[in-house]
């Protein structure tokens, strides 16, 4: 099977104990229904798993037991770092347990002096990993890490690594740079991440989304890449009109601790009630009048989760 996939990938929370530590049984149900509900694969470790908050040995078990009990071929590993020793360690990692796929944020603290940095620090990955099963998504999310990769930087990505440059996630919502990577990088997995572009990304010849709402409508966004898929386009028009609709009524509150607050309030389950400094639970009154909200498009999560 072909990694990573065309679809709809679900960016996963992360469970904790009150001590902070991965529930990675949790964790491992968690993706399990999202895989059995909707999402083509499952993205773990990332910005909406809490990644860059974890340590590194978390990382590493994260990496190790998820392999273990879920199919490889449908993950992405989130692998990223400020160090390049931990990202090298985190890739080879996800690389020997056979989740081929990571998605790969470039350096965020110290701020990329130019493209040629950014290159330096993909090639040392690259070459300290050394080996040509690795399939790595450039991660774009320029809010977070300061930096936007250029349609001229992917295509040296491209031309120097050929299938090791699979894709990229674009987080920037600048959907002229999407589409522009999608028409000049052959071979080049093009996901937005956000839903509400999703019609539109597979339509211009991209590979789908990876999007932190999915842990909750990963049902929505499949009906929208099926009915493609499957070229009824009217029904994929109305689906994510629909999905654009629910994520925006989603947009109100930071994502982790939005969606674990609703996950919390519906499952009555602890382990989405711990989420790692800065973030924390909504006032009760917020997750009322999200539930609310959500359940003017007919999307009931008490009946879901």
């Amino acid at each position: 099977m072909e990694t990573p996939q065309s679809g709809v990938y679900a960016a996963s929370l992360t469970p904790l104990t009150a001590s902070y530590e991965p529930d990675i049984p949790a964790l491992i149900r968690h993706v399990e229904q999202l895989l059995e509900t909707g999402s083509n694969g499952v993205a773990i470790l990332g910005s909406t798993g809490e990644a860059n908050s974890l340590t590194l040995d978390q990382r590493l078990s994260i990496i190790k037991q998820s392999a273990q009990e879920l199919p490889p071929e449908r993950l992405i590993m989130g692998t990223g770092s400020c160090s390049l020793k931990d990202a090298v360690r985190l890739t080879q990692a996800s690389v020997d347990v056979g989740v081929y796929a990571v998605l790969v944020l470039p350096p965020f603290y110290y701020k990329p002096q130019s493209d040629e940095s950014v290159l330096r620090y993909y090639s040392e990955l690259i070459s300290f990993v050394n080996d040509p099963r690795l399939r790595i998504i450039f991660y774009s999310f320029p809010l977070l890490s300061g930096y936007n990769f250029s349609l001229g930087i992917l295509q040296e990505f491209k031309q120097r690594f050929g299938e090791i440059a699979a894709g990229i996630k674009d987080s920037s919502g600048n959907w002229e740079n999407m589409l522009n990577i999608t028409k000049n990088v052959p071979d080049f997995m093009v996901y937005t991440g956000t839903e509400t572009l999703l019609l539109d990304i597979l339509r211009a010849g991209g590979a789908g989304c990876i999007t932190a709402s999915a842990n909750l409508i990963a049902p929505e966004c499949k009906h929208v890449y099926e009915a493609w898929k499957n070229d009824q386009q009217e029904t994929a028009e109305q689906a994510q009109k629909k999905l654009t609709l629910l994520r925006r009524a989603l947009e109100s509150y930071p994502f982790v601790s939005e969606l674990k607050s609703l996950l919390a309030e519906q499952t009555k389950s602890t382990v989405w009630q711990n989420m790692l400094p800065p973030f924390s639970l909504l006032l009760d009154e917020q997750v009322k009048e999200l539930t609310l909200q959500i359940k003017e498009f007919d999307l009931d999560l008490s009946q879901r989760l």
